[in-house]
């Protein structure tokens, strides 16, 4: 049995202020850092891979420049790889959100749904399904956001629910960036 290799990679930086929660806000990413990742993408993937993409315009957007340069490959939109629902916080900035709802979140993470949009356990389940269809073949490139990317580093390790906001990794690919996680 081989090793199958798992790309998740972050969209390029979305043009958005940075400090507002923008989530599942549909929102394009910068047409120069999209095609520099895109460049660096086909130069590392392997034949075959299977390519599969949020639907909101940021990631589509890199699958659409990594498709152009790769003509061996082609992809699929997955609705599973969006980034977490914010609710009413989108388009917001944090700091205005206040305090004692961002307070509230983290008082009951797995279950909160902040601004009204989806809990971290709908949102590890929703990732959590995702995983466990589309890891299957000679590997996988996921175009995606930081929440998912984080969600499935938790997955990988064992975690399929996590009860506290501590418990939830601070780190993720840069914008553009990606990580490799290799399953038997």
């Amino acid at each position: 049995m081989g090793v199958n290799t798992h790309f998740l990679v972050r969209h390029a930086r979305p043009l958005i202020e940075p400090g507002v929660c923008y989530g599942q806000l549909d929102v394009a990413a910068d047409a120069d850092a999209t095609r520099v990742c895109a460049q660096a993408l086909a130069g590392v993937l392997p034949n075959g891979i299977t390519v599969v993409c949020s639907p909101l315009q940021r990631c589509e957007q890199l699958a659409q420049v990594l498709i152009g340069l790769r003509a061996d490959l082609s992809y699929k939109t997955d609705p599973r790889l969006k980034e977490m629902d914010f609710g009413l916080w989108e388009g917001q900035r944090w700091d205005a959100i206040g305090a004692a709802a961002l307070d509230a979140w983290a008082a009951d993470f797995r279950h909160h749904r902040p601004g009204g949009g989806e809990s971290v356990g709908q949102f590890m389940q929703r990732v959590a399904a995702a995983r466990d269809e589309l890891r299957v073949g000679c590997g996988t490139l996921w175009i995606t956001h930081a929440g998912v990317i984080r969600a499935t580093m938790l997955l990988h390790g064992g975690h399929q629910q996590i009860l506290h906001a501590s418990q939830w990794p601070i780190d993720a690919p840069g914008f553009g960036c990606w990580i490799q996680l290799s399953t038997p």
